[in-house]
């Protein structure tokens, strides 16, 4: 059993708006969509998705790996994201690597407010394990695990990209959206409004 493990970190500044984007934040499936393709999210209960991932190609192997995440807000307005479920698909020939792979993905995303923006404090850590082939298995682990690292540090560019190119632009309509629904509206009622 082989185990590989990447981690990425975000830094952020989303400029300041009428509604503050710690409520934003309080919208997880939101942040899901700007992790990935909407049309690949399953809403399976509160604050738990399950997210369809595309084919992956680590070395010789072609997986398409499920993954269930629980997304949540804590008190401080971080937003937190882990994976409670895996599952994995893989050609019959592979059927070893669906009973072996296990996927481990926890992700945090904390604001920090400034005078006119707010700055997203985030790390995400991603693990695989699975048992490998024989030829691959023979590989010198330094090779294996830069092939790994390669691997997964893809995956979570990939994550981050999108959260950097999505997240700006929707909570931007989000709080149209919201605003415009609300307004008018007193300043100081504006956080009961939101709270409702």
């Amino acid at each position: 059993m082989y185990d590989f493990h990447a981690s990425q970190a975000l830094n952020l500044q989303v400029p300041n708006e009428v509604i503050p984007i710690e409520h934003y934040l309080r919208q997880p499936q939101r942040l899901v969509q700007a992790i990935t393709d909407p049309r690949r999210i399953e809403p399976l209960e509160p604050e738990v998705y399950r997210l369809s991932l595309r084919p992956l190609q680590f070395l010789s192997i072609s997986v398409e790996p499920t993954a269930d995440l629980r997304v949540w807000v804590l008190n401080d307005g971080t937003l937190c994201l882990e994976a409670i479920r895996c599952e994995v698909r893989a050609p019959d020939y592979l059927s070893y690597v669906n009973d072996s792979f296990s996927m481990g993905l926890k992700g945090a995303l904390k604001p920090s407010r400034h005078q006119n923006y707010t700055e997203l404090l985030g790390e995400a850590n991603l693990t695989i394990q699975l048992e490998l082939p024989p030829p691959l298995k023979f590989m010198p682990a330094p090779v294996l695990d830069a092939a790994g690292r390669t691997f997964l540090a893809g995956i979570l560019m990939t994550m981050k990209s999108r959260i950097e190119r999505n997240l700006v632009s929707d909570y931007r309509a989000w709080v149209e959206q919201n605003y415009t629904r609300l307004s008018p509206v007193e300043p100081g009622s504006l956080q009961g409004h939101l709270a409702q």
